[in-house]
């Protein structure tokens, strides 16, 4: 039985757990508290923080192949676990790339894939820095941080110099972030956000999921339809970028690519997570293979099994928390069920706060029809956020 250490106990390892049991996989997971989603999925705890190194060593001792639930990762930290024999997958190597979201956009351009203009805030001077946006990329423009963003955190549209002077007063003055560690980027104005699911073996066989329509709230992924209504020639560039970019990493398991589909039609890379991706959770009910059995069978070297579509189509909407509180809503959870064709998922955190992602809800579709997706979208949001 093949043993899969994994780094971070959230959602995306909780849902690990059904594909783990369906491969025969045992899973071990290092994460900090006994209440944390994966907890009750695996057969093992290594109860520390993620970036605890001698935590990832008892790990590393108990496991064929360590992967990655987030990117808290300190990759000088485990490059000597690497060198003493613990097998990561993805590779160390390959999150080098990725990790900081400046060195993500350089490698990008360096493969010749089109991203968002963008610079390191510290390649200004300070005391011109708002001129100097001005007049490189103009108002409003994205200032971003360049690592642990996640969910809208580190992510502000900035709309003038004044805006953006206070920002980068307000981090640097509490000690949480400072100039050096923030990006700046040109604000794109996009028809759609999509992204795209892509799985690599370490034999360098890729397969790539139906590209999906993501809508966000406050940066915040809200509802993803699955397939994107887009044309021949923007999925056939989406998949090219997607093929190009894994084997590019020589990566080994899943990835996420999130892109802007713009107003000339032209796609334009956004960012790529390393790992399991909150876009492709529609796979689960709606496709043959789901991104988390894809992610354990590349990363176990198991063939790749098949990422299609079972269905016409289908829509996952984000149960988000929006308030402080300690309920299960579980009645709000009882009349999701009764939707037709829909299957809830429910994280089992004990805690809601607002933009926490609790759960989400996958329902399919008999056609292919983006209003129909919307409309049960808006369903399961009435429900929801019935308060």
């Amino acid at each position: 039985m093949k043993r899969v250490g994994v780094i971070g106990g959230g959602q995306l390892a909780w849902m690990m757990g059904a594909a783990a049991k369906k491969l025969g996989v045992e899973l071990i997971v290092q994460t900090p508290n006994t209440s944390d989603p994966a907890v009750a999925i695996a057969s093992e705890t290594v109860f520390a923080p993620v970036t605890d190194i001698a935590a990832t060593k008892i790990l590393a001792s108990k496991c064929d192949v360590i992967t990655f639930e987030n990117e808290f990762v300190n990759l000088e930290a485990l490059s000597p676990l690497a060198q003493q024999g613990a097998c990561f997958r993805p590779k160390l190597e390959a999150l080098a790339f990725l990790l900081d979201k400046y060195h993500q956009r350089c490698y990008l351009q360096k493969l010749g894939i089109p991203v968002p203009k963008f610079a390191a805030v510290e390649q200004f001077e300070t005391k011109d820095l708002g001129c100097a946006v001005r007049n490189v990329f103009g108002f409003p423009v994205v200032l971003k941080s360049r690592r642990h963003g996640y969910d809208g955190q580190g992510t502000f549209i900035i709309n003038n110099q004044k805006a953006l002077q206070q920002k980068l007063e307000f981090y640097s003055l509490d000690g949480l972030l400072s100039n050096s560690v923030f990006l700046l980027e040109d604000f794109i104005p996009f028809v759609k956000e999509l992204a795209v699911i892509g799985a690599r073996s370490s034999d360098g066989k890729v397969v790539i999921y139906p590209i999906v329509e993501t809508q966000q709230q406050q940066q915040v992924c809200r509802r993803v339809i699955a397939p994107a209504d887009i044309s021949l020639e923007a999925a056939a560039e989406i998949n090219n970028i997607a093929c190009t970019i894994l084997n590019s990493l020589e990566a080994v398991g899943v990835f996420g690519i999130e892109l802007f589909l713009c107003t000339d039609g032209k796609v334009i890379v956004n960012e790529i997570a390393p790992r399991t991706h909150n876009s492709g959770h529609f796979s689960i009910d709606a496709c043959e293979t789901s991104q988390f059995e894809q992610h354990l069978r590349a990363i176990c070297d198991f063939p790749l099994g098949n990422p299609s579509l079972i269905c016409a189509g289908a829509v996952m909407v984000n149960l988000l928390g929006y308030e402080r509180s300690e309920s299960d809503y579980l009645a709000q959870r009882q009349k999701l069920k009764q939707i037709p064709r829909a299957t809830v998922h429910w994280y089992g955190k004990t805690q809601s706060r607002p933009g926490r992602k609790l759960g989400h809800v996958t329902v399919l579709l008999d056609h292919k029809n983006r209003d129909e997706a919307i409309a049960i979208a808006e369903t399961i949001e009435n429900i929801w956020y019935q308060n």
